[in-house]
């Protein structure tokens, strides 16, 4: 991680063809549908996998069924991007089912949020660049669109991502500096993969994380599995997102003191309520780019670019 030398796939252009697939959990043709209007609005074409409404409980079908989806999107030769529908559960189910290594060969974007968290940190551990970004048929205000496009489609650095004023401002936990690539994603989801290959690497890097429905002792919990297993060593920052539909037992504050514990235990630079996460406004943020965290001013900048021109 600390070399930042991970390869970019390559940038969107209009009429980039989107492979649309459900590797975790259920979507309804409503979901589809949207997602598919939300790629036209982009200039981009949606085709989508031929597993992607499958529903077995809990999951968009078979193990099996959703893998072949995942590797028809990175194998085929007309799709240039692969956008997942939504998380929910599922994804690291299909670790022994996919081909990692031919998937970072192929260097095409991989964009989703919250389950997809360990398809982000599988691809960072091949030293390719992926996408923690909000899924197409959800909220997409025109804030996420910019950053979106400033990410996906832009050929230089993004620089500094778009806030507004309507949501929760950041505040600084531990105020300072920090430079390095970014890594990251779901709470509950860095935890699982704690002591599995996708276990993240946060040395040298600045940490993002944000979850929903969690209570701060659970989060407390879910920091501890991260510090215990090492993930945690080395870190430079911590940009919190958005700690969302905390249970009615639970409160913001306790939350924001567990935040501000693991910040001071690593004498990082941390910001919390950064627009990451299970909410209307969800930033696009690229892994493996080095970035800057003022957590006193509450900003980040992407100081490279997240793609490159392969094609």
């Amino acid at each position: 991680m600390t070399e930042f030398n991970f390869k970019r796939p390559a940038l969107l252009r209009t009429g980039s063809r989107i492979a649309l697939i459900a590797p975790a959990g259920p979507v309804t043709e409503e979901r589809v549908a949207a997602s598919v209007a939300r790629c036209h609005a982009l200039g981009l074409s949606a085709v989508v996998g031929a597993h992607a409404q499958l529903r077995t409980g809990y999951l968009a079908g078979g193990d099996a069924a959703r893998a072949d989806d995942v590797m028809w999107a990175f194998g085929a030769p007309d799709i240039d991007a692969v956008w997942a529908l939504r998380g929910g559960y599922g994804t690291m189910r299909l670790h022994d089912l996919l081909d990692f290594d031919a998937i970072a060969a192929a260097r095409r974007p991989y964009i989703g949020f919250s389950d997809n968290t360990y398809m982000h940190l599988m691809m960072a551990s091949r030293g390719l660049t992926s996408f923690h970004a909000p899924h197409p048929g959800a909220d997409f205000p025109p804030e996420t669109e910019q950053a979106f496009v400033q990410v996906l489609f832009g050929a230089g650095a993004a620089g500094a991502l778009p806030l507004r004023s309507t949501d929760v401002p950041p505040a600084t936990l531990r105020g300072g500096r920090a430079y390095g690539p970014l890594i990251g994603g779901n709470l509950s989801l860095l935890a699982a993969t704690c002591g599995t290959p996708a276990q993240m690497r946060a040395e040298g890097c600045i940490v993002f994380m944000e979850d929903v429905g969690e209570p701060a002792y659970r989060v407390d919990r879910c920091l501890m599995q991260l510090e215990l297993s090492g993930a945690l060593a080395g870190v430079r920052g911590f940009a919190f997102g958005r700690f969302t539909e905390i249970p009615e037992d639970g409160s913001e504050e306790e939350m924001m003191q567990v935040l501000a514990a693991v910040a001071d235990k690593y004498g990082a630079p941390a910001a919390v309520n950064f627009p990451i996460g299970h909410i209307e406004h969800n930033w696009t943020l690229p892994v493996g780019v080095p970035a800057q965290l003022d957590a006193d001013a509450g900003t980040l900048e992407l100081l490279e670019p997240a793609t490159a021109a392969l094609r």
